[in-house]
This record gives C-alpha cells, sequence and structure tokens, in this order.
C-alpha cells in the first residue's frame, strides 16, 4: 500500500558542502548565500505597515472573550508613540526594559518600541516572578541588567516581584499614558541610529546548571537568522503565516523564531493563553477551533496533550487541518508515536499527510542553525545547516558535539566577559553542548540527527556510556500510551533505570471508563498501567540487551515535574539533571531494598 500524498510546500533545494577533518570530525554549510536583509527588525514593521497596514498583525483574549486586534499601521503608529515615551524616561543601551508578564499585544509593542529606539528589552520568565518564593533568579536577573524600567501586566499578581524592582514600574493599565505621548523630537535619529550591532535583547538561559545568563542578541542575528529561515521555507513568502502561538516570549524559540517570523514575513500572530498543562490547554484548544493556522508550532508536551483533543472533536481538528502548511516541533525531540498520530489525523481530516517540520539550535544562535528543508519519513532529523551559518561536528569522547559560526551567533553574555573564552572553540565556533549524527553516514544531504546533551550522558559502574537523548525516546515510545516522560538514572551505578512521568489521559485510556477523576497517584496503582510499562519495557529490553541500553528499574512518579524547582522549563520539556536532584531521594528508593512500588524486570 502507498504512503497518502504530502501536502504540496515549497521548500529550498538541498545543496550542503561537507568537508571531512582530520580529527574525525566535519564542517558543513549550505552552497546557497545569505541574501541581503534588513539592520534591523523595525524595517520590517514599517514595511508592512505601508504594504498591508490594514492587516492583523497582533492579536489576543480580550476581556469579551473576543480578539483584540493590532494592524500593522496600528502597531508602528503605538510602537513610535511608546519609544517616544521611553526616550522621555532616558532610557538608552545601559538602562534597558525588563519585562516580567507573559505574552501579551502591549507586551509585543511595549519590546518593538524599546528596540527600534537602542533600548535592548529583557524579557523575564514569568515562573521566576509568580512560582518562585525567594525571587532569586529575578532579584539575579535585574542586578545583573540594571533596567530602566520594569514591566508586568498584572500588577496585582505580580506586585511581590515588582517590589524587587529599585526603578520605575509599569504596569498594563497604565500604557494609555505610554501611547498618549507625542513622538519626541530624537525619534527618527534615534531609530536611524539602530544598526545590525545595536543589542536587541538580553535573553536568559534557563539557569539549569547554575545562574542563568543573559544571552546578547543584536539586530543582525534575529534579522539574518529570519532570512535564512525564509530562505529555506519559501513558502512563508507564498502566503502570509497565521501563527496561533503559547510559547513564552523569554525565550528564544516563542520569542525569537515565531514572533519575527510573523512581522518578517506580514503575518499574524494569535497570542495563546493557553499553555500545555492541565487547566490551560483548553484555552489553546478553543483557540485553534476557531483559528486556522497555516503553520503550528510546539514542543512535544504540547502535542502529547492537544491529540487528545484532535482526536475526539472533529470541529477542531477540521479548523486545524485545514489550511496547515506544516507541523513544527523542537526544544525536544518528538516521539515517533506522536509524530505517527498527528500524520494520521491528517490523512484522515484533510486526505494528505500534513508536512512535518523542524529545526535546530539554542538562544546563542537566534535560533535557528539547522532546518528541514526537504522530505523525511521519521522524527529525530533536525535538518542541514541554513544559508550563511556553518557548523562543525567535533569529536568529543564518543560524541559529536555541533559547533556553529555564522551572523546569527551570540557576541557572549552579558556583564559576562570571562566567559567568552570557553564559549568558543580555536576556529570560533560556538560550542553548544549537543550532540548529533549523520542520518546517514555516507551522505551528509540526508541531515543531521539530534543525539542528546553531552551533559546528560554517564557511564555505568562497568565504564560503558549510557546515552540519555536517545534511549529516553525509544522507552517513551515503547511504553506509549502510559509514559509522558522519562529520566534515566545509573551514573556510576551498574544498572540503567528510570523515573517514570505518567500520562495521566494514556493511563486512563488503559483502564476504562470511569477514572475521570482519578489522581495520578491512583493511576500509577492500577494493574493495567504497570502491566502496560512492563510490557513496553521488556519489549525495549529484548531488542537491546546491552547493559548501557537495558532497562533493569522502574519507578512511576505521582507528582509531575516542577517548574518552579527547575524540573520542566517554561517551554514544557523535562530537566534530567534538575529531577535527579530534586528527587535523589527516590534515585536511592529506586536502587534500594525491592518494595511493592518498584517495577523490577528480570
Amino acid at each position: 500500500m502507498s504512503p497518502a500524498p504530502v501536502k504540496p510546500l515549497t521548500l529550498a533545494p538541498v545543496d550542503v558542502e561537507a568537508i571531512p577533518l582530520p580529527n574525525g570530525g566535519l564542517r558543513m554549510h549550505s552552497r546557497q548565500e545569505l541574501r541581503p536583509y534588513p539592520r534591523c527588525l523595525g524595517e520590517h514593521l514599517r514595511h508592512w505597515a505601508g504594504a498591508a497596514p490594514d492587516r492583523t498583525f497582533l492579536a489576543e483574549r480580550g476581556g469579551d472573550g473576543g480578539w483584540r486586534r493590532v494592524s500593522y499601521a496600528g502597531a508602528l503608529e503605538a510602537v513610535e508613540r511608546i519609544a517616544s515615551a521611553l526616550l522621555e524616561r532616558s532610557l538608552g543601551p545601559e538602562r534597558p526594559v525588563a519585562l516580567l508578564s507573559d505574552n501579551g499585544v502591549d507586551h509585543g509593542l511595549l519590546q518593538l518600541a524599546a528596540m527600534q529606539v537602542d533600548v535592548p528589552v529583557v524579557p523575564v520568565s514569568p515562573a521566576y516572578s509568580l512560582l518562585a518564593e525567594d525571587h532569586a533568579q529575578l532579584r539575579y536577573i535585574l542586578e545583573l541588567t540594571r533596567p530602566g524600567l520594569v514591566y508586568a501586566a498584572d500588577g496585582e499578581r505580580f506586585a511581590k516581584a515588582l517590589r524587587h524592582a529599585r526603578v520605575e514600574t509599569l504596569t498594563g493599565d497604565r500604557i494609555g499614558e505610554l501611547l498618549a505621548t507625542a513622538r519626541h523630537p530624537d525619534l527618527a535619529e534615534r531609530f536611524a541610529a539602530v544598526g545590525p550591532d545595536t543589542v536587541a535583547k538580553i535573553l536568559f538561559t534557563s539557569g539549569s546548571t547554575g545562574r542563568p545568563k543573559g544571552v546578547i542578541n543584536t539586530q543582525r542575528m534575529l534579522c539574518s537568522n529570519q532570512q535564512a529561515i525564509a530562505q529555506g521555507w519559501p513558502f512563508l513568502e507564498e502566503r502570509p503565516p497565521v501563527i496561533v502561538d503559547w510559547l513564552p516570549w523569554s525565550h528564544t524559540f516563542g520569542g525569537n523564531h515565531n514572533f519575527n517570523m510573523a512581522l518578517r514575513n506580514g503575518g499574524t500572530l494569535y497570542i495563546d493563553g493557553g499553555k500545555p498543562a492541565p487547566g490551560l490547554i483548553e484555552a489553546t484548544v478553543r483557540n485553534l477551533r476557531e483559528v486556522p493556522s497555516t503553520l503550528h508550532f510546539n514542543v512535544p508536551r504540547g502535542y502529547e496533550m492537544l491529540i487528545p483533543y484532535l482526536e475526539r472533536d472533529r470541529e477542531l481538528r477540521e479548523t486545524f487541518f485545514r489550511d496547515l502548511d506544516g507541523i513544527f516541533y523542537a526544544a525536544a525531540a518528538l516521539p515517533q508515536h506522536l509524530w505517527e498520530k498527528l500524520e494520521n489525523l491528517s490523512i484522515e481530516t484533510i486526505g494528505r499527510r500534513v508536512v512535518m517540520l523542524a529545526a535546530w539550535g539554542s538562544t546563542e544562535t537566534a535560533p535557528c542553525a539547522t532546518q528541514i528543508h526537504f522530505p523525511i519519513e521519521r522524527a529525530g532529523v533536525i535538518g542541514l545547516p541554513v544559508p550563511g551559518t556553518e557548523i562543525k561536528l567535533a569529536p568529543v569522547g564518543n560524541k559529536l558535539e555541533i559547533r556553529v559560526q555564522g551572523p546569527n551567533v551570540t557576541p557572549g553574555y552579558w556583564r559576562r566577559p570571562e566567559l567568552k573564552a570557553e564559549m568558543f572553540d580555536e576556529d570560533g565556533f560556538l560550542k553548544t553542548g549537543d550532540a548529533v549524527r549523520l542520518a546517514d553516514p555516507d551522505d551528509p544531504s540526508r541531515g543531521i540527527v539530534f543525539d542528546g546533551r553531552l551533559a546528560e550522558s554517564f557511564k555505568l559502574m562497568s565504564g560503558t556510556w549510557v546515552h540519555v537523548g536517545e534511549l529516553r525516546l525509544e522507552v517513551i515510545a515503547a511504553c506509549a500510551p502510559a509514559v509522558q516522560d522519562v529520566v534515566v538514572t545509573g551514573h556510576d551505578r551498574e544498572e540503567v533505570g528510570l523515573l517514570v512521568f505518567p500520562n495521566p489521559a494514556g493511563c486512563r485510556s488503559l483502564c476504562g471508563g470511569g477514572l475521570e477523576e482519578a489522581s495520578p497517584a491512583e493511576l500509577i496503582r492500577r494493574p493495567e498501567v504497570r502491566g502496560r510499562l512492563r510490557e513496553g519495557l521488556a519489549a525495549h529490553n529484548a531488542a537491546n540487551p546491552a547493559n548501557s541500553r537495558r532497562i533493569a528499574r522502574a519507578l512511576l512518579l505521582a507528582d509531575p515535574p516542577s517548574i518552579q524547582t527547575g524540573e520542566i522549563t517554561d517551554k514544557g520539556y523535562v530537566n534530567q539533571r534538575a529531577v535527579l536532584d530534586c528527587r535523589a531521594a527516590l534515585v536511592e528508593r529506586l536502587y534500594g531494598e525491592p518494595d511493592a512500588e518498584l517495577i523490577l524486570m528480570t
């Protein structure tokens, strides 16, 4: 039986040059030259305000449940007014604007206004304000960046966090004051002075291995990256993208890749107030039921939570797939069973497979360094270098680290010059800490496969390496639908084990009806769930008998990963190291005396 046809999509041809290195590594780049790009993001806003003034640029839910929309012309008018208000406050390169709250229209306009007059923006993860009791990370970021203005849309929710600001604070109910500001006499001059090397943003890393680092994002990084993305995906210029997106602007995926993609291509960004979390995913579903997107961006956890709604809600399914050019995933590898479910749903709904897309990069690369612009049949491939960016696959131990050089690479970390020496290798390539391999060792044009984080791999007592990234995905797939994620254990021990976060919806489906209100603690004790986990692990072990890949023991966890302790990020992926640190007692229990809740594989 031949596979279902794929929806036609204009993608750039594969044209990559790969140069072997004497040490067994590889340098790769696209032969497609990077075409010219604007000096700053503000040029894109001005272009579309003239070319499509009435087209909606940003939209979000209003208090009445309807959509508040801002056109490109309206956005430019607001941006110039807000920028004038910032200039009146003498903000500038050393006095940035810190933004503490979630995505929103005013948040977006404030960012664009600051960046167009050489005022860096500092988007801060809302978790640092709302979930952390001591606000340690927030205080550190404010002390490091020394903002001249701190913004939070909801003054009441962020009241405790705003107390740490030693400068003027601005809440959403005062945005009208900025919009009423007369145009500053220096506005045009300040905008004209913004250039490729101007600092646009300071985006902070997750801080999972210590203090968050403020990654300098220049206008060159942001504008060159969007040009490279568009050259790989020419379909972006064939019709303006429509995007419904929840991904936080405090991270590079949502704040740079998606937001700037809408702006660069004259698209419309519907700001989704939902998230892939219980009690919040429903808002996402409502939005997707109303707005047919041309591209959908998400992380694997987001797709895992969305798929059950797509399966049982035909209206949602038809709207979701109607205009969809592609489904994009990033931030973590997509388990193959989720890939197949999405493909099957698209075939059922529109009679053909929707194109699956992915990319790879980091906060330090603005973010896109590699991109899929060719057909792929399985999850895991992260594409090939985008135009203008060169990558190096450098041997590190028994892995290949992916390193990056190009106009999209950061010049360093904000007020941390001592870190620069360790950021780059002897050839000037950014060292990312991510491992990759070629999909086909004999043909680099087939793409690169993500191979986990170098720091996550560990050795058993035998000295054998355990490669966490690959093993994690295989186990999740083998134990579907019972498992949402796993944390791999066994460092300096004799056997590999797992801490298992269950998938509540999947567990309920295994148990039949009547358990809609059952808690995770109840579900993980059900024989159907434990049996499915044991069955999946047995199948995995039969195919993977080596000690470094065989799972010897597992423990199902009732408590989900915590964003407050860093176990799960704003983007919904599990931080292996943080879970191991926070749940060290459970790791000891996993390797201790057998008890009724442990699953031991013979």
